[in-house]
């Protein structure tokens, strides 16, 4: 069969409307979500407290992030919240976070000048930047072939294909943990939040919509997260892994990775509850 009749037929994918044509105010809210944080920057250059640019290309990265899990939360709330129409964004919030993406990789090029040679060597010499590298070039596979038309041409292996996005995103909370180094909290979270994603994704689909068991998911998953901080401080820093792995377990401090992680994952059960309670969904 040609590769021309099955590619796309239906026009340019319009982000505010529906499969049909139609306005979505759903897909518009998202679309709005997803452009929102580009309020931040324009206030400080407004104000004249913009950043430099390497810091703008952090904010970029961590937005980048950011969407593509939160793409990636849509299956389960969709699947676990019996919201259908929730699968609408998916598609939607991933070509987001690419967007997210390239604009990251635009300032780094401005912020090396443009050379060429310069950006390869750095890309080839520094771990960090090979795996961010990588994970560009994996999700902007993934953009291209997020079509209609690509579903249809690769069958049953378009799935297969679209399920690199785990390890891609794996890369990608790496990158931005070594990028932080002494300061991983929020790489941290990511990396918790994405392990929740696969934990859910593991367990059997009848039990991966009890309320009891997503809620144990969460804890379990909190826990994780709190070796995992402890593991990286103990051995990519100097600090006190000890103290800082303590350290989420004293409510009296601000959040500590494992307990955001718990407290994040747990959203999902609680509006289960709050479905069952309100009588719009049998107990699975």
């Amino acid at each position: 069969m040609p590769l021309n009749s099955v590619l796309p037929d239906r026009g340019f994918f319009i982000p505010w409307r529906d499969g049909r044509g139609r306005l979505s105010r759903l897909r518009i809210a998202a679309l709005a979500a997803m452009l929102l944080p580009m309020l931040w920057p324009i206030w400080d250059w407004l104000h004249d407290e913009l950043g430099d640019l390497e810091e703008i290309t952090d904010f970029t990265g961590r937005w980048a992030l950011r969407f593509l899990l939160i793409s990636l939360a849509i299956t389960p709330m969709g699947r676990v919240l019996e919201w259908p129409r929730l699968f609408q964004l998916r598609r939607m919030l991933g070509l987001g976070a690419l967007g997210w993406v390239g604009l990251h990789v635009a300032l780094y090029v401005v912020d090396q000048d443009g050379m060429l040679g310069k950006i390869v060597e750095e890309i080839s010499r520094r771990f960090y930047l090979t795996i961010g590298f990588v994970a560009v070039l994996g999700l902007l596979l993934l953009g291209l072939t997020s079509t209609d038309g690509w579903v249809r041409y690769l069958g049953r292996g378009w799935k297969r294909l679209h399920r690199i996005v785990f390890p891609l995103a794996v890369l990608a909370v790496l990158h931005a943990m070594i990028q932080a180094k002494s300061n991983a909290s929020e790489p941290l979270v990511m990396a918790g939040l994405l392990l929740w994603l696969v934990v859910w994704r593991l367990l059997p689909k009848p039990l991966a919509l009890g309320v009891w068991l997503l809620a144990g998911a969460a804890l379990l998953v909190g826990f994780a997260t709190a070796g995992l901080e402890y593991l990286w401080y103990a051995n990519a820093t100097k600090l006190p892994a000890g103290r800082i792995f303590m350290a989420n377990f004293n409510l009296d401090l601000a959040p500590r990775p494992a307990l955001a992680v718990m407290l994040i994952a747990l959203i999902l059960p609680a509006l289960l509850v709050v479905q069952r309670l309100a009588g719009r969904r049998h107990p699975a």
